[in-house]
Parts: C-alpha cells; structure tokens; sequence
C-alpha cells in the first residue's frame, strides 16, 4: 500500500471495518452546498441576492469564522431557501455541474486515503450535513460504499417543504455511526474517522482511530488534548490528474439514513433570526 497516510492505514479482513469521511473541508475543500449555489441561480431556483449571501456564507465558512451557532442559523437558512424547489431539477443540476464544480476541489490526501482504505478491506462511509441530492451523487464519484446526510421533507408535489425529516450534524453523526455499525457489522474500535470540526468530536471518539484533518481551533485543541493524528490536506486535484491514475471502480453510494432511524429531526434553527438586518446590511444586495 503506497502513499503519505499508508502507515495509519492497517490492513484488516475480520471483523468489518469502515472509515468514515466528514465532506467539506475534509474531502473537498470547500462547503458542497454552497458550492452549487451558482448552478442553481442559472436553474433559476435562486436569486442574485440569494447568491450573493451564499457566496458570503462559503467566505465565512473557509475562513473558519463560522462557529457553532453560525452553522446552525447556515443550515437553517438554506433550509428555508430550497423550500419549493423541484426535487428532480435539483438532481439533475447537480448531475449536470458536478463534475466541473466538485471534480476540481477534491484532496488528492483524501482520495488516497479513500483508495488506501479500500484496498485493506473497509468500507467507505461520507457522514455529511450536507442535503442528500448533494451528498449522494458526490459519494458515488468518490467510489464510496454509503452516505449518510440530511434529508429535507419532500411533499405530495415533488417539491421540497423546507423541514427536515433528518438532520445529520453533531450527536447525530455519531448515533448514525453506532447505528451502521450494529446494521454492517463493524467493529468500531478498528474503525477510522475524520473530519475538521469539532462539532464532529461525538464522532470522532466512536471510533478507535479519530483523525482531525484541517481542524478548526477547537477541535485542534481537542485533538492535541486526546493526542489523535492532525492531518493537512492542501492539494485539490481533478480525480483524472492524479498520479497514479485515480483507478478506483465506480460504485453507487448507498444511502444509509434508513439505517439510523425513522424519526423525523425538526431544525429547530432560525437564519439571523435577529440578526437578519444586520446581516442584510452587510451584504451586497
């Protein structure tokens, strides 16, 4: 097994194992909602001014300047915003722009680490905040086994509600870990994860092998407490450019959200819910 992180990469046949991926800013590098917002402004399901708040949540959020509470008021925000969208030109727009937008962002580390992972018997599992239409068709171009993401309501019309039937952040990623785990099998204490936030700590301490990878400073801080491995990953590359080729085999990510429950998750967030003049002031309009 070759390559700069084939030493924490053990090989292990019996039990199952799985090494579970956060997506943005651990396997790509930027936020793959946000990422699209353009894509879908020419769909016309957005905006100018939708765009431009979206453009300045995707600054806030590489900056590292988006802590907990902006995350959440983020998510509530664009929860809001796809209310009404048709969940089929969803699809297809980002099947249409997801090699041009997400292809070129990608860590050459990750999807070693994604290939390294694969050839010593694991599964690949993405574990992302992200909405599923997004999330899904990225996982099936990293070649990953499931996906676990959030998921909107999707009414009688086709067409998105604005709730959440399943928000997968923070305690939830980890209970949908626990829950894989039990369903496929896996031996937790021989599993890996990893992710740059520490809202993913509950996570990260699931599993025997936690990695921070472009940590923000609170989980940085938590990982040199806990004495886990600080990845930098810093090389974005087009999976085709890659040396060696990118020779993983296409496989359809599976998605995992049934596996973790049935129960409906509310967001239970407000977007600048008292800020929103603020906020509005501050951005170009």
């Amino acid at each position: 097994m070759a390559g700069p992180y084939a030493q924490r990469v053990e090989n292990c046949f019996s039990p199952r194992t799985a090494a579970f991926f956060d997506l943005d800013k651990t396997v790509i590098a930027k936020s793959s909602t946000l990422t699209f917002s353009k894509s879908f402004y020419q769909g016309g399901l957005i905006n100018r001014r939708a765009v431009l708040r979206t453009a300045y949540a995707q600054f806030v959020f590489l900056a590292g300047g988006a802590d907990h509470d902006q995350m959440e008021r983020m998510r509530a925000y664009l929860s809001a915003l796809c209310k009404g969208w048709n969940v089929q030109q969803v699809k297809e727009i980002v099947a249409e722009t997801l090699h041009d937008l997400i292809d070129p962002i990608i860590y050459d580390e990750a999807a070693t680490l994604i290939e390294e992972h694969h050839t010593a018997g694991r599964d690949v599992v993405i574990v992302s905040t992200s909405g599923a239409e997004v999330v899904e068709p990225i996982g099936e171009l990293l070649g990953a086994d499931r996906v676990v993401a959030t998921r909107m309501v999707v009414g009688d019309d086709g067409c998105f509600t604005g709730e959440v039937e399943y928000y997968a952040y923070g305690p939830t990623k980890a209970e949908a870990v626990k829950a894989l785990a039990v369903s496929e099998g896996y031996d937790l204490s021989r599993c890996y994860a990893y992710s740059d936030s520490a809202t993913d700590v509950p996570m990260l301490e699931s599993v025997g092998h936690p990695h921070a990878v472009n940590p923000d400073r609170a989980l940085r801080r938590e990982a040199t407490l806990r004495e886990w491995p600080i990845l930098v990953f810093n090389r974005p590359v087009r999976l085709k450019q890659r040396l060696p080729a990118f020779s993983m085999p296409p496989r359809p990510a599976l998605v995992a959200a049934a596996a973790v429950g049935a129960a409906a998750v509310t967001a239970g967030l407000v977007w600048y819910a008292n800020r929103q003049r603020t906020a509005g002031a501050a951005l170009p309009g």
